[in-house]
Protein backbone atom coordinates (compact mmCIF):
# COMPACT_ATOMS: atom_id res chain seq x y z
CA UNK A 1 0.00 0.00 0.00
CA UNK A 2 1.05 3.61 -0.60
CA UNK A 3 2.59 5.20 2.95
CA UNK A 4 -0.32 6.21 4.52
CA UNK A 5 -1.48 9.80 5.84
CA UNK A 6 -3.18 8.15 8.84
CA UNK A 7 -2.19 5.48 11.24
CA UNK A 8 -5.33 4.20 13.26
CA UNK A 9 -3.61 1.92 16.75
CA UNK A 10 -6.47 -0.46 18.22
CA UNK A 11 -5.64 -2.61 21.22
CA UNK A 12 -7.88 -5.15 22.60
CA UNK A 13 -8.86 -7.35 24.81
CA UNK A 14 -11.45 -10.13 24.52
CA UNK A 15 -12.93 -8.29 22.00
CA UNK A 16 -14.40 -10.79 19.38
CA UNK A 17 -17.64 -9.35 19.36
CA UNK A 18 -15.89 -6.13 18.72
CA UNK A 19 -13.00 -6.30 16.31
CA UNK A 20 -14.66 -7.26 13.10
CA UNK A 21 -17.43 -4.77 12.94
CA UNK A 22 -14.91 -2.08 14.34
CA UNK A 23 -13.14 -3.01 10.94
CA UNK A 24 -15.74 -2.91 8.88
CA UNK A 25 -16.63 0.50 10.05
CA UNK A 26 -12.57 1.89 9.44
CA UNK A 27 -13.25 0.05 5.85
CA UNK A 28 -16.16 2.46 5.28
CA UNK A 29 -15.03 5.52 6.27
CA UNK A 30 -14.75 8.63 3.47
CA UNK A 31 -10.72 8.16 2.24
CA UNK A 32 -10.11 4.82 4.03
CA UNK A 33 -7.76 4.30 0.95
CA UNK A 34 -5.41 6.82 2.98
CA UNK A 35 -5.80 4.43 6.43
CA UNK A 36 -3.46 1.91 8.06
CA UNK A 37 -4.90 -0.11 10.50
CA UNK A 38 -2.63 -1.83 13.17
CA UNK A 39 -4.22 -4.05 15.77
CA UNK A 40 -2.28 -4.76 18.85
CA UNK A 41 -3.65 -7.68 21.05
CA UNK A 42 -2.94 -8.12 24.74
CA UNK A 43 -3.69 -11.65 24.57
CA UNK A 44 -7.41 -12.44 23.90
CA UNK A 45 -8.22 -16.50 24.26
CA UNK A 46 -11.55 -15.77 22.18
CA UNK A 47 -10.04 -15.43 19.03
CA UNK A 48 -10.12 -11.43 18.72
CA UNK A 49 -7.07 -11.28 16.98
CA UNK A 50 -7.65 -14.53 14.73
CA UNK A 51 -10.72 -12.45 13.32
CA UNK A 52 -8.38 -9.26 12.94
CA UNK A 53 -6.19 -11.24 10.53
CA UNK A 54 -9.10 -12.44 8.67
CA UNK A 55 -10.52 -9.14 7.58
CA UNK A 56 -8.83 -7.68 4.76
CA UNK A 57 -8.59 -4.26 6.60
CA UNK A 58 -6.44 -4.54 9.25
CA UNK A 59 -2.92 -4.07 8.01
CA UNK A 60 -1.28 -5.43 10.92
CA UNK A 61 -1.87 -7.38 14.25
CA UNK A 62 0.59 -7.39 16.58
CA UNK A 63 0.44 -10.06 19.74
CA UNK A 64 1.68 -8.17 22.86
CA UNK A 65 0.54 -9.12 26.05
CA UNK A 66 1.31 -6.46 29.30
CA UNK A 67 -0.95 -4.10 29.30
CA UNK A 68 -2.75 -1.70 26.87
CA UNK A 69 0.07 1.34 27.38
CA UNK A 70 2.59 -1.68 25.81
CA UNK A 71 -0.09 -2.24 22.88
CA UNK A 72 -0.33 0.92 22.34
CA UNK A 73 3.25 1.65 21.62
CA UNK A 74 3.89 -1.27 20.12
CA UNK A 75 1.40 -0.55 17.66
CA UNK A 76 2.65 3.01 17.25
CA UNK A 77 6.54 2.22 16.21
CA UNK A 78 5.01 -0.06 13.75
CA UNK A 79 3.11 2.69 12.48
CA UNK A 80 4.13 4.74 8.91
CA UNK A 81 1.50 7.47 8.90
CA UNK A 82 2.33 10.89 9.85
CA UNK A 83 -0.60 11.16 12.32
CA UNK A 84 -1.22 8.63 14.80
CA UNK A 85 -4.65 7.44 16.32
CA UNK A 86 -5.65 5.89 19.36
CA UNK A 87 -8.96 4.20 18.67
CA UNK A 88 -10.62 1.92 21.51
CA UNK A 89 -12.63 -1.32 19.97
CA UNK A 90 -16.18 -0.05 21.18
CA UNK A 91 -15.40 3.68 19.39
CA UNK A 92 -16.54 4.97 15.77
CA UNK A 93 -15.17 7.61 14.02
CA UNK A 94 -17.28 10.24 12.17
CA UNK A 95 -17.51 9.45 8.44
CA UNK A 96 -15.30 12.49 7.55
CA UNK A 97 -13.01 11.39 10.23
CA UNK A 98 -9.98 10.87 7.92
CA UNK A 99 -10.47 14.48 6.42
CA UNK A 100 -11.20 16.31 9.43
CA UNK A 101 -7.74 14.98 10.58
CA UNK A 102 -5.73 16.10 7.48
CA UNK A 103 -7.70 19.29 7.73
CA UNK A 104 -5.51 19.38 11.54
CA UNK A 105 -2.60 18.40 10.59
CA UNK A 106 -2.20 21.45 8.25
CA UNK A 107 -2.18 23.50 11.23
CA UNK A 108 1.32 23.27 12.38
CA UNK A 109 0.49 25.04 15.85
CA UNK A 110 -1.70 22.07 17.07
CA UNK A 111 -0.07 19.17 18.60
CA UNK A 112 -2.91 16.91 18.72
CA UNK A 113 -5.97 15.91 20.53
CA UNK A 114 -9.10 14.16 20.45
CA UNK A 115 -12.87 14.32 19.00
CA UNK A 116 -16.09 15.03 20.66
CA UNK A 117 -18.13 12.42 22.13
CA UNK A 118 -20.96 10.80 22.05
CA UNK A 119 -21.94 8.07 24.17
CA UNK A 120 -24.50 5.05 22.52
CA UNK A 121 -27.57 4.26 23.62
CA UNK A 122 -29.76 7.44 22.97
CA UNK A 123 -30.84 7.52 26.67
CA UNK A 124 -30.46 9.61 29.36
CA UNK A 125 -27.52 7.88 31.23
CA UNK A 126 -25.54 8.09 27.72
CA UNK A 127 -26.94 11.78 27.35
CA UNK A 128 -25.11 12.67 30.90
CA UNK A 129 -22.21 11.08 30.33
CA UNK A 130 -21.76 12.54 27.14
CA UNK A 131 -22.47 16.10 29.26
CA UNK A 132 -20.00 15.85 31.73
CA UNK A 133 -17.51 14.54 29.40
CA UNK A 134 -17.87 18.12 27.23
CA UNK A 135 -17.44 19.99 29.75
CA UNK A 136 -14.15 18.16 31.47
CA UNK A 137 -13.23 18.62 27.87
CA UNK A 138 -13.40 22.22 27.41
CA UNK A 139 -10.75 22.33 30.91
CA UNK A 140 -8.82 20.09 29.16
CA UNK A 141 -9.62 16.66 30.53
CA UNK A 142 -10.17 13.71 28.34
CA UNK A 143 -9.13 9.90 27.76
CA UNK A 144 -8.65 7.60 25.15
CA UNK A 145 -12.63 6.78 24.83
CA UNK A 146 -12.95 10.10 22.66
CA UNK A 147 -10.35 9.39 20.46
CA UNK A 148 -6.89 10.47 21.01
CA UNK A 149 -4.79 12.22 17.71
CA UNK A 150 -0.68 13.02 17.82
CA UNK A 151 1.42 13.73 14.72
CA UNK A 152 3.75 11.62 15.49
CA UNK A 153 7.06 13.84 16.06
CA UNK A 154 4.89 14.59 19.28
CA UNK A 155 4.29 11.40 20.23
CA UNK A 156 7.87 10.22 20.26
CA UNK A 157 9.07 13.39 21.37
CA UNK A 158 6.49 12.78 24.79
CA UNK A 159 7.90 9.26 24.71
CA UNK A 160 4.64 7.40 23.96
CA UNK A 161 2.39 5.85 27.02
CA UNK A 162 4.07 5.44 30.20
CA UNK A 163 3.45 1.75 31.20
CA UNK A 164 0.91 2.39 33.84
CA UNK A 165 -2.03 0.25 35.14
CA UNK A 166 -4.82 2.89 34.91
CA UNK A 167 -4.84 6.74 34.07
CA UNK A 168 -1.92 5.84 30.87
CA UNK A 169 -4.53 7.71 28.65
CA UNK A 170 -4.68 11.04 30.65
CA UNK A 171 -1.53 10.93 31.35
CA UNK A 172 -0.51 11.25 27.73
CA UNK A 173 -3.58 13.80 27.66
CA UNK A 174 -1.31 15.66 30.40
CA UNK A 175 1.93 15.85 28.33
CA UNK A 176 -0.10 16.56 25.17
CA UNK A 177 -1.78 19.32 26.75
CA UNK A 178 1.17 21.04 28.47
CA UNK A 179 3.22 20.36 25.09
CA UNK A 180 0.86 22.75 22.86
CA UNK A 181 -2.83 23.69 21.81
CA UNK A 182 -4.64 20.39 20.85
CA UNK A 183 -8.32 20.04 19.40
CA UNK A 184 -11.71 18.53 20.29
CA UNK A 185 -12.11 17.75 16.39
CA UNK A 186 -15.83 17.70 15.07
CA UNK A 187 -18.10 14.30 14.74
CA UNK A 188 -18.77 13.45 17.13
CA UNK A 189 -17.12 9.80 17.60
CA UNK A 190 -18.71 7.78 19.42
CA UNK A 191 -18.38 5.03 22.06
CA UNK A 192 -19.95 2.58 24.17
CA UNK A 193 -21.78 3.25 27.61
CA UNK A 194 -21.52 -0.27 28.65
CA UNK A 195 -18.64 -0.34 31.17
CA UNK A 196 -20.81 2.31 33.01
CA UNK A 197 -24.13 1.38 32.78
CA UNK A 198 -24.20 -1.09 35.64
CA UNK A 199 -22.19 1.49 37.75
CA UNK A 200 -24.89 4.22 37.18
CA UNK A 201 -24.75 8.61 36.95
CA UNK A 202 -23.10 8.69 40.25
CA UNK A 203 -20.61 6.17 40.86
CA UNK A 204 -19.56 6.94 37.25
CA UNK A 205 -18.53 10.46 37.74
CA UNK A 206 -17.01 9.64 40.95
CA UNK A 207 -15.00 7.05 39.54
CA UNK A 208 -13.53 9.76 36.91
CA UNK A 209 -13.00 12.97 38.96
CA UNK A 210 -11.75 11.21 42.10
CA UNK A 211 -9.46 9.03 40.54
CA UNK A 212 -8.39 11.40 38.40
CA UNK A 213 -7.39 14.58 41.44
CA UNK A 214 -6.11 11.14 43.41
CA UNK A 215 -3.82 10.38 40.54
CA UNK A 216 -2.88 14.39 40.02
CA UNK A 217 -2.09 14.53 43.78
CA UNK A 218 0.52 11.61 43.24
CA UNK A 219 -1.18 8.38 44.50
CA UNK A 220 0.29 5.27 42.28
CA UNK A 221 -1.28 3.98 39.50
CA UNK A 222 -1.16 0.87 41.04
CA UNK A 223 -3.26 1.55 44.15
CA UNK A 224 -5.77 3.42 41.81
CA UNK A 225 -6.18 0.48 40.02
CA UNK A 226 -6.63 -1.54 43.16
CA UNK A 227 -9.65 0.75 44.06
CA UNK A 228 -10.73 1.25 40.87
CA UNK A 229 -11.87 -2.37 40.75
CA UNK A 230 -13.49 -2.01 43.96
CA UNK A 231 -15.39 0.61 43.14
CA UNK A 232 -16.65 -1.35 39.51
Amino acid sequence: MKTPAVSVCVCTLQEAAQIRPLLDHLSALDGAETLEVLVADGGSTDGTAGHARSHPRADLVLDVPGGRARQLNAAAAQATGDLLVFLHADSRLPSRAIATLLAAAGDRGLAGGNFTLRFDGGDAFSAALGSVYAFQRRHGFYYGDSTIWLRREIFEALGGYRDLEIMDDYDLVRRLEARGRTAALPGPATTSARRWQAMGVTRTLLSWWLIRWLYVAGVPAARLHRWYRVVR
